[in-house]
């Protein structure tokens, strides 16, 4: 494995970004093993004074760091920022989630002695990162998994090594040890290797329901690693009765086309009302229509730029192309402006009237639109999917979104805002093929350690009063 050697190209320009060599996975987990012991045995207050250090690192090397997302991933540099911002702030909200989720518990009686709960980290996890935030996305789970004591493996997507390799590098510069958090380059059989190794303790994983579920598989006879995956979404986002078209029509594009549709929250599907069909696409396609597609530097700064590479660029205008051929009817024909780039103008196309809708998720800026006839019908096809990340309803009131709410099966479910966008200060997971019921974010914390249950007392005091000769 270590033999090969792996290449980032700019999704923009097709210039080589950066190049490196496979890792070896049997020296990356003998690194941790050694490193955790003593890791672990840190008081708390000092791993969380790392994980400051850290953030205050990335604060330094803030434009450094956003310039290389942007030209990694391809997306405006605008949005590289916030991702940057993301990972400097998930530093203090770890904290929190940790003393909330995670803290120590007692009850003392003077008879029984004392009843206590406290954490354990679970040893050497394995952080599986994606493409589309290859910093903030791998970050929530680092973070909270140095903070409950473990040591962390890194394998960032193949497509954003540069990214990856640049996260470590801040903290390596913060002081901590370069084998408490270490850099492991390499694609699918590296992958494979960390994932079923018997001496890591989890996976932590973002990324594919293809992925993810190979994952689950290989690991459904090992209960003793702990699992947490992140998968995608086919999400709906419905429109019921509201005066503001336009201002429904900005929600629909951000959580359509914002990343280039390259987020697991992003709305693969606009469930409307069959009255609201017309105005509402007016309103929705006339903004499309001035949505900027650019490199991530322009002036102008673009609303969005390109897809990750060309593969996908090519995939993703065969599905629409398929969708249109099955029944599928195109509002706005998604286009390729250079053949051998991967720049992707956003795509919608009506497929109300396909009788078999594919129930996938289409990783760009590829938006559904399913006509119904009423509210009732409206949730329906909001659950019509196997996967159940995000929705959000746009319009109605609060009763409406009461039975939104209740009926709709997602782990975020948002009123009168974007499908995308989730608050890392609250947890962040979803249902059916988008999650194992193990949520990031805020909740991070709860698979990043193990509660341990004690009853202690200061002095052995006992007797056998039944059943004695």
């Amino acid at each position: 494995m270590t033999d090969q050697a792996f290449v980032s190209y700019e999704p923009a320009s097709g210039a080589e970004l950066w190049r490196g060599q496979a890792c070896d996975v049997d020296e990356c987990v003998a690194n941790a093993r050694r490193a955790w012991p003593v890791w672990a045995a840190l008081p708390l207050a000092n791993r969380i004074e790392f994980v400051r250090r850290f953030a205050n690192e990335v604060r330094k090397e803030g434009d450094a760091f956003a310039e290389l997302i942007a030209r990694e991933t391809g997306k405006p540099l605008w949005e590289a920022r916030t991702e940057v911002d993301a990972v400097i702030a998930k530093v203090e909200i770890s904290i929190r989630a940790y003393a909330e989720r995670t803290g120590k518990k007692k009850l003392d009686s003077a008879l029984q002695g004392t009843a206590a709960v406290r954490h354990k980290p679970h040893g050497v996890m394995v952080v599986l990162g994606p493409y589309n935030f290859p910093a903030h996305l791998p970050n929530g789970h680092i973070v909270p998994a140095l903070i409950a004591g473990n040591v962390v493996i890194f394998k960032p997507s193949e497509k954003t090594p540069a990214v990856g390799e640049f996260l470590v590098k801040c903290f390596h510069q913060s002081g901590i040890d370069p084998a408490i958090v270490q850099l492991a380059i390499g694609g699918p059989d590296e992958g494979k290797a960390l994932v079923s190794h018997r001496q890591i303790d989890g996976v932590l994983f973002t990324g594919s329901v293809q992925s993810g579920v190979a994952i689950n598989r290989a690991l459904a006879t090992n209960p003793a690693k702990i699992v947490a995956l992140e998968m995608g979404g086919n999400n709906p986002i419905v429109v019921m009765d509201t005066p503001k078209l336009a201002d429904a029509a900005a929600l629909i594009a951000q959580s359509a086309f914002t990343t280039a549709g390259q987020r697991c929250t992003a709305a693969r599907r606009l469930v409307v009302l069959d009255h609201l069909y017309d105005p509402l696409m007016e309103e929705v396609l006339k903004l499309t229509d001035r949505l900027i597609v650019d490199e991530p530097f322009a002036d102008p700064a673009p609303f969005m730029g390109p897809v990750i590479d060309n593969e996908t660029a090519e995939l993703l205008s065969n599905s629409f192309l398929h969708l249109v051929t099955n029944g599928g009817k195109a509002l706005k024909h998604m286009k390729r402006p250079q053949a051998d780039k991967p720049f992707l103008t956003p795509g919608i196309i009506d497929t109300t009237n396909m009788a078999d809708r594919p129930d996938m998720e289409l990783f760009g800026p590829i938006l559904q639109v399913i006509r119904v006839p009423d509210f009732d019908a409206a949730i329906v096809e909001a659950n019509n999917t196997r996967f159940g990340l995000s929705a959000s309803l746009i319009g109605g009131g609060p009763q409406d979104f009461n039975r939104f709410w209740a009926h709709v099966r997602a782990g975020i479910i948002n009123w009168n805002k974007p499908t995308n966008g989730a608050s890392s200060a609250a947890p962040f997971g979803g249902v059916g093929l988008s999650g194992n019921h193990r949520p990031a974010a805020f909740y991070a914390a709860d698979y990043c350690a193990y509660p341990v249950a004690s009853t202690e007392m200061d002095q052995p005091r006992a007797n056998i009063g039944v059943g004695l000769k």
